[in-house]
This record gives C-alpha cells, sequence and structure tokens, in this order.
C-alpha cells in the first residue's frame, strides 16, 4: 500500500501563462486538479515543499492529501511539466481520486535476492525486459512497487508476470499473454584474437 503526503496548497483565481508566471515569481508551482467528476481546482503549491516530494522516488505512485481553504483533496500526481533548461517543476496536474477509483500506473519493478540465484552465481546475467510494469489497481491499494524473487531461477530462465506475485487487487493491463518481465542469461565469453 502506498504512503499518503500531505500537501497545503492556495487557489489561484486565474488561468493562464501570466497567473502561472507570476505565481512562479512567488516561488510557487502551478497546479490543477481535476477528476472524479468533480470541476477542476485551479492552485498553488510551495516550490522547496513539492520539489523536495518530487525528487523522491516513487512520486507518481503516491496517494497526496492535498489541504485547500480547509477541504481535503486525495490525489495522485499524472503529469510534471518541467523547464527544460533548469529541469525544475512548471506545472503538475493531479487526479482527484475516491476510495474505490480504479486507476492505470506504472509500478517499478524491483529484484530481490539477487547474491541468492542460482543462474546469477554460475555466472549468468539479468536481462531486465520491464523495468515498470503497467497495472489496475484500487487508489487505495497502489503498490509503490512490484517485487520480483529470484530465488529458483537457473541460466535460461525467463521470469514471466505469471510468476510474479502481485499486491492484492493489482493486475497488469496486458491480460492477452504472459509476458516476460526479465532472463537470466548466459555469460557470453569474448574468444581471443
Amino acid at each position: 500500500m502506498t504512503q499518503i503526503i500531505s500537501l497545503a496548497a492556495t487557489a489561484r483565481d486565474r488561468a493562464g501563462k501570466g497567473t502561472a508566471r507570476a505565481a512562479r515569481r512567488e516561488g510557487l508551482v502551478p497546479a490543477v486538479i481535476y477528476g472524479n467528476k468533480e470541476k477542476p481546482v485551479m492552485i498553488s503549491l510551495d516550490y522547496a515543499k513539492f520539489n523536495r516530494e518530487l525528487h523522491r522516488p516513487g512520486f507518481f505512485t503516491h496517494l497526496f492529501e492535498i489541504t485547500l481553504d480547509g477541504t481535503t483533496h486525495r490525489v495522485l500526481p499524472r503529469d510534471v511539466q518541467l523547464d527544460p533548461v533548469y529541469d525544475r517543476p512548471l506545472h503538475v496536474d493531479f487526479l482527484r481520486v475516491g476510495e474505490t477509483t480504479e486507476i492505470t500506473l506504472k509500478v517499478p519493478v524491483e529484484f530481490v535476492n539477487v547474491e541468492t540465484c542460482p543462474g546469477l552465481k554460475k555466472g549468468g546475467v539479468l536481462n531486465i525486459v520491464r523495468h515498470d510494469i503497467e497495472v489496475f489497481a484500487k487508489a487505495s491499494n497502489l503498490p509503490e512497487k512490484i517485487v520480483v524473487d529470484l530465488a529458483g531461477f537457473e541460466v535460461g530462465s525467463s521470469i514471466h508476470i505469471s510468476s510474479v506475485k502481485l499486491p492484492e487487487g493489482v493486475r497488469p493491463t496486458i491480460t492477452d499473454r504472459d509476458f516476460t518481465v526479465a532472463t537470466i542469461a548466459a555469460p557470453t565469453v569474448k574468444g581471443e584474437a
């Protein structure tokens, strides 16, 4: 289950480039909250606090509770526009979610038991086919990562999605085939010239 991070916001009265630039000059990041069949809300976030959260691992898999004028909105970040030169956030889009909202999300894959994997101990090489997996999940049950256990895999093994234990209530978006997440390939040896 994902952690919920709290952020405070201030309301923006208008949309547009001029208003957004003025907010950035004041040390704020313009943003919008939309979805869940409610009216979009234009907000501004403190740059330093938001930038800190943006650079933590798993930013797009964390739920946020944004407080605006005493009202709390539970949201999921969907897009961040960055300055092409300075790599600073220019604008953020948040999707408002309810407890039963089911969303599509890319979740990073983490490989465990690398040291005890028989195939890797014999000199095999782990070839990661998918660094993240797109899944369907309820907003209340978002996984921060998908853990793939390498224990028991030999050289030549393919690790398919069917052999990965997904968290309860989480299912992959690709359902028509048993796709490969990683393989353990035989080492290549360069011959003498």
